[in-house]
């Protein structure tokens, strides 16, 4: 942006000499072409820093001077007009819209109903020799032109044709966007903001895709469905609410309302640590942006304060109802920040909002996760005997407080852990989450935490307190419903964690049912998919029934979307996303295995239960920890650590077969050295009774070397 803001100023004749001037000149020519100005030393080295980094080591590819002259003036001429034509926003700047939209229309000829979005000035490499043009995003097409020494390009890709879409660098390219269609690859540089760019062409390229394979969704949504509201603003806007939400485990409906960059005084460390405020419409949420992996979640629901502290560093102070204070410093406009945020506030504590937030984790009481009793008791209504208010291991596997062997003592030494981080870091749904309480989850989360922390980190803690006497309400007008889906979870309910005592009795089966049922009656386009049975076994084990429910929303809708339906898009994603990670870290197994689609078939198990189905039931759970605390990721990495275990007896197979057999008994050894369960039930979660002769492997050293 340096660069360009100093080119209006090259080109405008009346302006006033800068003191400090890049020139170009060709051998042998008397003409000299002015690149960049600047007012000072320092800005025309940042110029002569971004030429180097972008323009130069590209140079090298042209053939004589004349060809890097015309690269060079056409390069710059594309930056001066992109800079210049600001945000393509139609309302905001007719006119140099529309000849940006005459020029789409005349080079390409595509229907007259396709919507041009923005455009960018940029490079498209025709074999080792970049062609300086125009990159066109529309909503169903990629396209490029170039008129450069009178030759002629033009490029239309369609977006549902592109399988691959990537930033990537080389040599040559230090930073280009990659783009694959029908087995061809294409690649973009030169950009002036090429995160912008990317992040557009994904949004499109994603909304092509859902077009394809979630049709009735797509058609729902009243923006993606109508072209001519498809504006670069709202894409830009949509992907950062998106993300947004996706990076805190925030309901779907949030949006993105602001962006601050301050600093947050972290009491435990005893410094400022720097990073982004972002505001949404019912959350203030903070992530560090300087290595310290801090990152803090305040629900409005729990904001009883908004104060400025500290004017001359420009602090805001929110106060929390777990009495916490949270300071802000270096808040840009902190005091119409402070306004506003009071404004919201008021609204989120009026009567009714009280009333509503009781459900919601409160760092005043000893357990976050527990229900005011009065609300619990009105919420349930009539169906108190039928919806379970206890987690299945509290009924089943109580602990004997007297009783303490080596595991249990273990077991009270990571209670212990916890409770000390909940003192440092506070206790609940705005407690401090730094790298310590990764750590912590990734030792295994003890027993009696596990539930509270599941609902903490998978954001479903937020979607219970918006939504008091929602399960309840869809328990009842589900029950007795008749449906595919209903008849299938009928079937698959007693395969469920079989030979665990919880799912041997008419409670936990019945609890199942429920939780199935609602979720069914709740998100028919899902309705009930295999492998939900399994993961809802699992949550209802630590989870109060009611919180397995939102823990199997968070999952289904959130974390995992396009899992469990009929296509199984988004698990077929996530799997060619594996195979790609073992291309690049696993180099000898891909070459050892003739069709990579083996990887697909046997792992599709691993990313639909989360390796419940795989692993004893003792082991798994700590897979679940780090899933709700990172996400895919934790299941990815996992994968890749797994097949590095036994890559040496995998490279010896002769066929799928033997492979998956040496997979099985490498799964069948993994133990859980310091598990507080009762032998019968880890036995029972074993799926395979055959004696492995694979050592032993400790699910918390594997689950710790695939996280280094």
């Amino acid at each position: 942006g340096l660069l360009v803001g100093t080119l209006d100023a090259v080109l405008d004749s009346t302006s006033k000499v800068a003191p400090f001037r890049i020139l170009h000149q060709t051998p042998d020519s008397q003409v000299y072409w002015s690149i960049a100005c600047g007012a000072s030393r320092e800005e025309i080295t940042e110029h002569w820093n971004w030429l180097e980094h972008n323009v130069m080591s590209t140079l090298s590819v042209f053939d004589s001077n004349e060809d890097i002259t015309s690269f060079v003036q056409g390069k710059i001429r594309g930056l001066i007009a992109e800079e210049g034509k600001g945000s393509f926003v139609k309302e905001e700047d007719p006119e140099k819209f529309r000849e940006g939209l005459m020029k789409f229309e005349k080079c390409f000829g595509l229907p007259e109903q396709e919507k041009l979005v923005t455009y960018y000035s940029c490079s498209y490499w025709r074999g080792r020799v970049p062609c300086q043009g125009w990159l066109y995003l529309s909503t169903n097409f990629l396209s490029f032109y170039s008129f450069l020494l009178g030759a002629e390009i033009k490029l239309i890709i369609s977006w549902d044709e592109i399988s691959k879409l990537e930033k990537t660098s080389n040599v040559i390219l230090t930073e280009s966007i990659h783009v694959c269609s029908r087995g061809e690859d294409h690649y973009f540089s030169m950009f002036l903001h090429i995160n912008e760019t990317f992040l557009l062409m994904e949004q499109l390229a994603n909304y092509a895709v859902r077009r394809l394979f979630d049709k009735e969704t797509f058609e729902n949504d009243l923006v993606l469905h109508d072209p001519l509201q498809i504006t670069k603003r709202g894409l830009e806007s949509r992907a950062h609410s998106e993300q947004f939400s996706a990076f805190f485990r925030l309901p779907k409906e949030e949006t993105l309302k602001e962006v601050h960059e301050c600093f947050l005084w972290v009491p435990f460390s005893h410094f400022n640590t720097h990073g982004k405020m972002c505001i949404s419409e019912n959350y203030i949420c903070f992530a560090s942006q300087d290595g310290s992996s801090c990152s803090v979640i305040i629900p409005l629901r729990e904001v009883v304060g908004v104060d400025k502290a500290d004017p001359t560093n420009r602090g805001v102070s929110i106060s929390t109802k777990g009495k916490t204070a949270f300071r802000f410093t270096e808040v840009r406009d902190f005091e119409q920040l402070v306004a506003k945020l009071r404004i919201k506030c008021g609204a989120a504590s009026s009567p009714q909002r009280i009333v509503n937030t009781e459900t919601a984790a409160s760092s005043d009481s000893g357990n976050p996760m527990d229900l005011d009793e009065g609300q619990s008791k009105t919420g349930q209504r009539d169906n108190s005997k039928t919806v379970s208010t206890e987690a299945l291991m509290t009924v089943y596997h109580p602990q004997d407080a007297e009783n303490l062997d080596s595991k249990m003592l273990k077991e009270k030494m990571k209670e212990q852990s916890w409770n000390i981080l909940f003192v440092e870091r506070g206790h609940g749904v705005s407690m401090f989450r730094t790298k310590k309480t990764r750590d912590l989850v990734v030792r295994g989360i003890p027993e009696s935490l596990r539930g509270e922390l599941w609902l903490l980190f998978s954001g479903a803690v937020n979607d219970m307190a918006s939504n008091p006497g929602y399960y309840t309400e869809l328990v009842e007008k589900s029950l007795g419903t008749c449906t595919l889906a209903t008849d299938e979870i009928e079937r698959d309910l007693r395969r469920s964690l079989p030979e665990h005592p919880a799912f041997q009795s008419d409670t936990g089966i019945s609890a199942l049912r429920r939780v199935l049922t609602a979720y069914a009656y709740r998100n028919p386009q899902i309705g009930y998919c295999q492998a939900m049975n399994i993961l809802t076994s699992v949550l209802l084990l630590y989870a109060k029934e009611e919180e397995a429910f939102w823990l199997l929303v968070a999952v289904c809708e959130r974390m995992l979307p396009d899992y469990f339906n009929r296509r199984i898009i988004g698990a077929l994603v996530d799997q060619a996303v594996f195979e790609e990670l073992i291309r690049v870290h696993l180099p000898q197994l891909t070459d050892h295995m003739t069709d990579m689609t083996f990887f697909s078939s046997v792992s599709l198990s691993w990313f639909l239960t989360l390796f419940i189905s795989v692993l004893p039931i003792e082991s798994a759970v700590n897979v679940v920890d780090c899933f709700f605390y990172d996400g895919i990721k934790a299941i990815l990495q996992l994968g890749l650590t797994v097949l590095d275990y036994n890559i040496e007896k995998l490279l010896s197979c002769k066929d799928d077969a033997e492979a998956v057999t040496v997979l099985n008994r490498f799964f069948d050894s993994v133990t859980n050295k310091d598990s507080p369960l009762p032998p019968t039930v880890q036995q029972g979660s074993n799926l395979s009774n055959t004696k492995s002769d694979h050592p032993k492997v400790d699910i918390t050293d594997l689950i710790r070397e695939s996280n280094e």
